[in-house]
C-alpha cells in the first residue's frame, strides 16, 4: 500500500504579547482535516505526522482560542475517531486505536518527516516560505533554486533567509537595506547613488540587470531599488548558481550573480485575516503610510488575496534633495489538493530631485597617491533640479500540480517592463586628491522588457537503502533594452566639501529610447540528491547546459551591428554529512556561465565584446543547530576572468581589457536565534582575499581587486527588557575594510564604522484590544562620513548620513 506521510512545522517565534507556550490562540479553520491538522502544527510549532489514507475524507469542526496544544489538538481531531500521541515534545503522531500500539509508536509504516525541510503536506512543493528559527529574524531554510526549498542544515550551500519580522522592526524599506545585515554583503543606499549595487563575496552587480529572482523566477525582481513592503522572505544563496538557478542576464561586467544570488518572496495571505496600516516618518521630512490586508476565502481557506500599497515623500537628509516612492502589489493563490495557484502583479515608482550621484576616479585614480577623504554625507554634489524617475510594472504566475504524491509538476511565467529617466547629473568625475571634480548635464532614456519562463518536476524517489530528491528544471529569460542618451559641456566644481555651482549648461533631449541589445538565455538542468543513513549523508550531483545569445544594434540606424552565441555544461557537486543531528559538515562545487562583456562608453575600445566565461567556486564548512542558535563557518574560493582597465597615457579614455583572473579567498563565520529568552542575535564577519592572477606576463599578478573589502562584520543585537514589558531595545554595529578604487594603483577608500540604534514598544489598542507597535530606528548614530563601497574599476559611492526612522503600526 502506498503510504504518506503529511508533516507541518513551523518554529515559535517571541513577541512581546504573545501567549505562553504551554497556553497559545489558535485559530483553525473548520474544513478538511487534513488541512486543518497542517494549520495546527504552523500555529503549535509541532511535527504532525500521520498516514494520508486516514485522513482521507474527513473534516474537523477547527478549533479557536487561548488552549493547550493538546485541548486543541483534542477539539480538531473531535468526531474523526482518531488519536494522537507526542513521540517528543516537538512531534505528535496521529493514528487509529487499532494502530496506535504502544505508547508513542509511530503506526506501522510511518516515517518521522524532517522539522525542517517539510512545509505543508507536499515537500516538493515552494509555495509555503521555511518556518522561521528562534528569534524569528532568520528562517530555517529557504528556496535553493531549482531543488525547491531545503533546510540550512541539509543544504551544501551557504543559505541566509530573512524574515518579513526583521523587515518590520528594522523598518527597512528597500531590499537593498535587507541586504546589509549580511556581513559577506556590502550594498548601496537607495540615497547614494542612482542605481542599486551590491558586492557579494566580493563581486559587485546592479539590480538593473536582472541578477535578483522573484519567487525564484529570473529577472521578474523590480529592477530600481525594490520595496520590501510586499516581500515575505529575503533569501540570499552565496556563491555561483548556474545549476541552481541558470543563467542571468547580466553581461560579465556584473558580477554579482557570481558572488550570489538574492530571491525575493512575495507575502500571501495567510490563514488568519490581516489587515494593518502603518505610519511612517523618515528624517529630515519624508512621511508615508503602508497597508497590508489579507484574506483567505472558501469552504477549506483555498482562496487567498494579499494586497499592500504604500507612497512616502518629502525631504530627505541630504541637502536640498526630495525624495517619492510608490508601491502597490497584489498577490493571488489558490490552493487546492493537488493544485496551488499564485499570481504577482506589482508597480513601483521612484522619483528623486536631485538624484544621488557615484564618483568616476577611473581616469585619475592611478596617479593618486590616496583618495580625497569623504565629504558630508548631507552635501549634494549637484544642483536642484537634477530630476531622476524610475518606475517598475511586474507581472508573474506560477503554478505547482502534484502528478503523484511524490511528484510535483512545476512553471511560472512573468514579465517586468522598466523605464528610468534622468535629467540632470548620474555621476560627478573626481578631477585630483583635493576634491575638485566636473559634472556634465545628462538626459537618460532607457527602457527593459524583460520575459521570463521555467518549468520543471521535482520527485522523490526511493532504491532501497538510498532515497533521491529528483529535479528537472527548464528556463528561458529575453532582455530588450532600449536607451537614449546626450550629455552636455562639462563645468568644474572646485570642492566637494563646499560645492559652489556656477552657470550650467543645458543639453539636447535625445528622444525616445532605440533598442540597443538584445539577450536571450536559455537552459536545461538535472540534478540528483542521493541520501543515506536517515539523511544523514546527502550527495548532489546536477548539470545543466546553457546558451546566451547577445545582439547589438546600431541605435541610429537600427540595424543589427554585432552578435554571438555561446553555450556550455555547467556542472556541480555537493556534500552533506551530520555526524550528529544538529551538526552538519559540507562541501560544494559549483561553476557559472556569463555572457561576455560589451564594453561601454566610457573606454576607448566602446563596443567590442568580450567572450564568454566560466567561474568555478569551491567551499567547505560546518552547520552547528544548537537549539535557539545556529552558526556556520564557511570557507571557500570564487575565480573568474578579469576586465581590467588600461589607462591612456595620452590622457584620453582608457581601454578595457578581458585579461588573467579574479580570484576571491574568504572566510565566513555567521550567527543568528536567541542566545536566551529576550535576547537575540544576528551577525557574523567575514574575511576577504581578493587578488589578480594569471595576468598577461604577471604584471598583475598579486594586485588586490577592487569592489573586495579585506574585512567585514556585522553585529547586531535584540533586548527584550524586563523592566518594561512590550519594549525591546536594538542595536547594530557594522564595520568595512578598505576597498580598492584602482586595480592598477592600489589606491584605497578607507575603513569605516557605523553604528545604528534603535527600540520598539508593543501595546493593546485601547480601541480594539489589538496590538499597537511604535518602533524608533538611528542609522549612523555619529553621523559618519565615509565612502560606502566600490565598484567596476574606479566607481565610488557615499554612505547613508544619520537617519531617523520612526513608525506606528495598527493592528484591526
Amino acid at each position: 500500500m502506498t503510504t504518506a506521510i503529511v508533516g507541518s512545522v513551523v518554529a515559535v517565534t517571541g513577541a512581546a504579547f504573545a501567549q505562553s507556550a504551554a497556553q497559545p490562540s489558535f485559530s483553525v479553520p473548520a474544513g478538511p482535516l487534513n488541512r486543518a491538522l497542517t494549520t495546527f502544527g504552523r500555529q503549535a510549532g509541532l511535527q504532525v505526522t500521520y498516514l494520508a489514507s486516514i485522513a482521507a475524507g474527513m473534516s474537523s469542526p477547527g478549533v479557536s482560542g487561548p488552549l493547550s496544544r493538546e485541548q486543541a489538538l483534542a477539539r480538531i481531531l473531535q468526531g474523526t475517531g482518531l488519536t494522537y500521541s507526542f513521540t517528543n515534545p516537538t512531534t505528535v503522531t496521529i493514528s487509529q486505536p487499532s494502530a496506535a500500539g504502544s505508547a508513542g509508536a509511530l503506526p506501522a509504516g510511518a516515517i518521522p518527516l524532517d522539522t525542517i525541510d517539510v512545509q505543508g503536506a507536499n515537500p516538493n512543493s515552494t509555495m509555503t516560505p521555511m518556518a522561521p528559527y528562534a528569534g524569528g529574524q532568520v528562517a530555517t531554510g529557504g528556496q535553493v533554486g531549482m531543488l525547491g526549498n531545503r533546510s540550512v542544515m541539509n543544504t551544501p550551500f551557504s543559505l541566509t533567509s530573512y524574515t518579513s519580522k526583521l523587515i518590520k522592526d528594522q523598518q527597512a524599506r528597500t531590499v537593498q537595506d535587507v541586504l546589509n545585515n549580511d556581513p559577506s554583503v556590502v550594498a548601496s543606499s537607495s540615497s547614494g547613488t542612482p542605481h542599486d549595487y551590491q558586492v557579494i563575496r566580493g563581486f559587485g552587480g546592479y539590480g538593473i540587470d536582472g541578477t535578483r529572482t522573484l519567487n525564484g523566477l529570473a529577472g521578474m525582481a523590480p529592477l530600481f531599488f525594490p520595496s520590501s513592503d510586499y516581500i515575505e522572505r529575503v533569501e540570499i544563496l552565496k556563491g555561483p548558481s548556474a545549476l541552481l538557478n541558470g543563467m542571468t542576464l547580466a553581461s560579465a561586467a556584473v558580477t554579482g550573480a557570481i558572488g550570489g544570488s538574492v530571491n525575493l518572496v512575495t507575502k500571501r495571505a495567510t490563514d488568519e485575516p490581516i489587515t494593518q496600516l502603518t505610519t511612517r516618518y523618515v528624517s529630515n521630512s519624508q512621511i508615508g503610510t503602508h497597508l497590508d490586508a489579507g484574506r483567505r476565502f472558501g469552504a477549506s481557506n483555498e482562496f487567498g488575496i494579499r494586497f499592500n500599497g504604500s507612497i512616502d515623500g518629502g525631504h530627505t537628509p541630504i541637502d536640498t534633495q526630495h525624495s517619492k516612492l510608490g508601491t502597490a502589489a497584489l498577490n493571488l493563490d489558490y490552493s487546492g489538493e493537488r493544485v496551488r495557484l499564485s499570481a504577482d502583479f506589482a508597480h513601483q515608482s521612484q522619483k528623486l530631485d536631485p538624484n544621488g550621484v557615484y564618483i568616476q576616479a577611473r581616469s585619475v585614480a592611478g596617479s593618486l597617491s590616496s583618495f580625497p577623504r569623504a565629504p558630508s554625507s548631507t552635501v549634494s554634489l549637484v544642483p536642484p533640479g537634477s530630476e531622476y524617475k524610475t518606475k517598475s510594472t511586474v507581472g508573474m504566475i506560477r503554478g505547482e500540480v502534484d502528478i503523484l504524491e511524490n511528484v510535483t509538476a512545476y512553471a511560472a511565467i512573468g514579465k517586468q517592463i522598466s523605464e528610468a529617466d534622468l535629467n540632470g547629473y548620474e555621476k560627478v568625475r573626481l578631477l585630483d586628491g583635493t576634491g575638485r571634480y566636473s559634472i556634465a548635464r545628462e538626459i537618460q532614456h532607457y527602457s527593459r522588457d524583460i520575459l521570463s519562463m521555467q518549468g520543471g518536476i521535482r520527485a522523490k524517489a526511493n532504491t532501497g537503502p538510498v532515497d533521491h530528491a529528483l529535479s528537472l528544471n527548464l528556463s528561458r529569460s529575453e532582455l530588450t533594452y532600449k536607451r537614449a542618451e546626450s550629455e552636455g559641456s562639462a563645468s568644474i566644481i572646485e570642492s566637494m566639501y563646499n560645492p559652489v555651482f556656477p552657470f550650467l549648461s543645458s543639453v539636447a533631449d535625445p528622444g525616445d529610447p532605440k533598442k540597443s541589445s538584445q539577450t536571450t538565455a536559455s537552459s536545461i538542468g538535472f540534478a540528483d540528491t542521493l541520501s543515506i543513513f536517515d539523511e544523514r549523508m546527502q550527495f548532489l550531483a546536477g548539470i545543466r547546459y546553457q546558451e546566451v545569445g547577445i545582439k547589438d544594434f546600431n541605435r541610429t540606424t537600427g540595424l543589427l551591428s554585432s552578435k554571438y552565441e555561446a553555450n556550455a555544461w555547467t556542472p556541480a557537486f555537493g556534500l552533506v554529512v551530520k555526524p550528529w543531528e544538529n551538526v552538519s559538515l559540507y562541501a560544494n562545487y559549483i561553476e557559472d556561465l556569463r555572457a561576455g562583456t560589451i564594453v561601454g562608453t566610457t573606454y576607448a575600445n566602446v563596443g567590442e565584446v568580450f567572450p564568454p566565461y566560466v567561474s568555478k567556486q569551491y567551499e567547505a564548512g560546518v552547520k552547528v543547530d544548537w537549539g535557539q542558535v545556529t552558526t556556520t563557518l564557511a570557507v571557500f574560493q570564487i575565480a573568474k576572468a578579469a576586465s581590467i582597465s588600461i589607462d591612456d597615457p595620452a590622457g584620453g579614455k582608457p581601454t578595457l581589457e578581458q585579461n588573467g583572473e579574479e580570484r576571491n579567498r574568504g572566510i565566513e563565520l555567521n550567527a543568528y536565534g536567541e542566545l536566551m529568552p529576550g535576547v537575540r542575535l544576528l551577525g557574523g564577519l567575514t574575511l576577504l582575499d581578493a587578488r589578480l592572477t594569471k595576468t598577461e606576463g604577471g604584471t598583475l599578478d598579486g594586485k588586490r581587486n577592487d569592489t573586495a573589502p579585506k574585512f567585514r562584520t556585522v553585529i547586531g543585537a535584540e533586548w527584550d527588557t524586563p523592566f518594561m514589558e512590550g519594549l525591546t531595545l536594538t542595536g547594530r554595529l557594522t564595520h568595512t575594510g578598505d576597498a580598492v578604487v584602482s586595480t592598477s594603483s592600489g589606491v584605497t577608500i578607507p575603513s569605516w564604522t557605523t553604528l545604528d540604534l534603535g527600540a520598539r514598544y508593543t501595546f493593546n489598542s485601547p480601541w480594539n484590544e489589538k496590538p499597537v507597535t511604535v518602533r524608533f530606528n538611528v542609522d549612523n548614530v555619529f553621523d559618519k562620513d565615509y565612502w560606502a563601497g566600490t565598484y567596476a574599476s574606479g566607481f565610488v559611492y557615499r554612505g547613508q548620513p544619520r537617519t531617523y526612522r520612526l513608525s506606528t503600526t495598527f493592528n484591526f
